[in-house]
């Protein structure tokens, strides 16, 4: 490689500045133009949900604990109670197993087992196993219904407040 001497004011200067400028100069001429922020919902995905339950699961030390979060469930959280020994003795207990994979925190309580949806009522397994399948199907807690008095009709989150609240 030669070496060239540039004298101030010189030609060549003015050619290595235009060469260092100039691809990012064509890249800006060839992008279209910046595009408008998408809604924040389509850029994010929601993968924790909220829930209260109807009744609560009553601890060791007589604490009751209703709300919680239930995250999206993934192939392997589907997958893995086929192998459980307790769901293979007994099918019913597929729920148990699903669910104590997606619930990630019971009141106070972060690990959520087997063991303690065991001890559920039977009214918050339900509760739970409906939430589930809405979260993991239609991807939302909103249901439509309809007002038995008036029959008008509106949506309700499920995961909000207790029941007959607003």
């Amino acid at each position: 490689m030669r070496r060239r001497t540039v004298t101030p004011g010189g030609g060549l200067e003015e050619v290595l500045d235009n060469l260092a400028t100039a691809p990012a100069a064509r890249e800006e001429a060839a992008s279209p133009a910046p595009a408008r922020p998408r809604e924040r919902d389509r850029d994010t995905l929601q993968t924790e949900f909220a829930f209260e339950l109807p009744r609560g699961y009553v601890d060791d030390e007589g604490h009751v604990h209703r709300s919680g979060t239930m995250r999206l469930a993934t192939a392997r959280d589907e997958l893995r109670p086929q192998i459980d020994l307790r769901v293979k003795e007994n099918p019913a207990y597929l729920s148990v197993v699903l669910l104590s994979q997606v619930i990630t925190r019971l009141g106070t309580v972060t690990d959520v087992h087997a063991g303690i949806v065991e001890r559920m009522y039977a009214t918050d397994v339900a509760f739970l196993q409906d939430f589930y399948r809405r979260i993991n199907s239609e991807g939302h807690t909103h249901a439509a219904v309809t007002c038995p008095l008036c029959h008008g009709s509106f949506e309700v989150d499920l995961s909000g407040g207790r029941l007959g609240e607003s």
